[in-house]
């Protein structure tokens, strides 16, 4: 008997080209949304925004878990690991991260020779995978390509406000962190 594969919905932009320059919205979740980046609720209080490079910031007094640390450990290092790549934000959810992501283009406006935007998440979630002893990622990543300077700043915009935004998150659920 041959066994029924369901197909899944192909939810890459039509015709694009991934490897060409540009701004990428990345989400990537962890599997059956399991809560496991932050140790407890985050304290808006608190909460703040800060520069680590010449245009990337990141959120401090995340209640990060080990987990959490760890995927923090690797988006530190994104930006030394490919060269015409640029992690320009990111956020770790407690069952999710969000990144944008800029692949440049030499100065004819040719793309410069960078691993694909799937080729980047693999290996990102193969390193964290690695550090801390096994698979916790859901399959694929969701994408958005930036296609313009509003569509930018929105998507930043919802970078900044999606920790203080949690519980109106589309991926919040109600189970206890598992850190």
């Amino acid at each position: 008997m041959e066994k029924a594969y369901v197909q899944r919905k192909n939810i890459r932009l039509k015709n694009y080209d991934y490897n060409s320059p540009g701004a990428y919205f990345v989400t990537i979740c962890t599997e059956k949304k399991k809560k496991l980046f932050w140790k407890n609720e985050i304290d808006p209080d608190k909460f703040t925004w800060e520069v680590v490079g010449a245009n990337c910031v990141r959120p401090r007094n995340l209640p990060l878990s080990d987990s959490g640390k760890a995927v923090l450990e690797e988006l530190e290092r994104w930006n030394n690991t490919y060269d015409p790549v640029f992690l320009q934000s990111y956020v770790i959810m407690p069952n999710h991260l969000h990144i944008m992501v800029i692949v440049s283009a030499d100065e004819n406006g040719r793309p410069q020779v960078a691993p694909t935007l799937d080729r980047m998440v693999k290996q990102f979630k193969g390193a964290i995978s690695k550090k801390i002893g096994g698979t916790i990622w859901q399959k694929s990543f969701a994408e958005h390509v930036i296609r313009d300077k509003k569509d930018y700043e929105t998507k930043t915009n919802y970078i900044y406000e999606n920790p203080l935004r949690w519980h109106y998150d589309e991926l919040y659920t109600k189970e206890k962190n598992i850190w």
